[in-house]
C-alpha cells in the first residue's frame, strides 16, 4: 500500500508526532512495510476460526480465601526498626 506526504502528515498530526522533512521518508517506508504486512493477515483464510478475547483458557483460577496464621509475630517484627511489643513503630505522617 502507498502512503502520500499529505497522508503520513495527517498521520503523524493525529498521533502528535513532530516529523522533522529528513524523518518523513523513513516513516513513510516504515509505514507502507506495516500496511503491506497487515495485508497479507487479510488474505488469511480464517472461516471457522472462533474470535479470541484472551489467550489463555483457564478462567477463575482462583485459590479459596482462607485466613492462615503463616508468620509467628516475632518473627514478623524481628527486622523492624522499631516495635513496641506486637506493633510497627513508624513516624507520624499526619500534623
Amino acid at each position: 500500500m502507498n502512503i502520500d506526504q499529505e497522508t503520513l502528515r495527517k498521520v503523524a498530526h493525529l498521533a502528535r508526532l513532530e516529523l522533522r522533512p529528513d524523518e518523513e521518508l523513513s516513516m513513510q517506508q516504515n509505514l507502507e512495510s506495516v500496511l503491506s504486512w497487515m495485508q497479507q493477515l487479510d488474505e488469511i483464510d480464517t472461516t471457522g476460526v472462533e474470535p479470541l478475547t484472551h489467550i489463555s483458557e483457564r478462567t477463575n483460577a482462583f485459590r479459596e480465601d482462607t485466613a492462615q496464621n503463616n508468620l509467628p509475630l516475632q518473627r514478623a517484627l524481628a527486622n523492624a526498626p522499631r516495635s513496641d511489643r506486637s506493633f510497627f513503630k513508624v513516624p507520624k505522617v499526619i500534623e
